[in-house]
């Protein structure tokens, strides 16, 4: 068994790596400290319009990078808002775009099945920068959400403009 283990161990380290450092993807990255302060402007500018919300912020590849809840918004808005920042990362629109294409055309309506995380209501948008991907925003919670994407638009404005 150790002569299998030796030998397995030195072909693993005498084989040509078949991976290249070129040859990786790359992607935009969003910095914890951008996220915390999408995340807090957004919660600012629904809190000054008296809305309750939590927000999301999503990499480029969908991994939560904050999530925070304003005292009184209710439980169901952390995951709504999760799953619309998800939804505008991976499809690269607003997820208010998506939901209306369903109104108009049914047919499409599976969009809403392609993933367990995608939400397609209104309050969740891209983050871009200079024309890259960064990630994604979502807010969940006011009584609307075209006021949601309001309130992310606003954070947008401020933090990535």
């Amino acid at each position: 068994m150790n002569k299998i283990r030796t030998l397995l161990a030195a072909a693993a380290l005498t084989s040509p790596l078949s991976v290249q450092a070129a040859e990786l993807p790359t992607q935009s990255y969003l910095p914890l400290s951008t996220a915390q302060q999408l995340a807090n402007e957004a919660l600012a500018a629904c809190a000054k319009d008296g809305y309750n919300v939590s927000v999301a912020v999503v990499d480029a590849s969908g991994v939560t990078r904050t999530l925070i809840r304003a005292d009184k918004a209710g439980p169901h808005t952390l995951e709504s808002s999760r799953k619309k920042a998800f939804t505008s990362a991976s499809m690269g629109r607003p997820t208010a775009d998506f939901a209306a294409l369903i109104e108009k055309k049914p047919m499409v309506a599976g969009l809403r099945d392609m993933d367990p995380n995608i939400l397609i209501l209104g309050g969740g948008l891209p983050l871009k920068l200079n024309g890259e991907k960064l990630g994604g925003i979502g807010v969940g919670g006011a009584p609307g959400g075209h006021l949601d994407q309001a309130c992310a638009q606003a954070a947008i404005d401020k933090v990535l403009k």
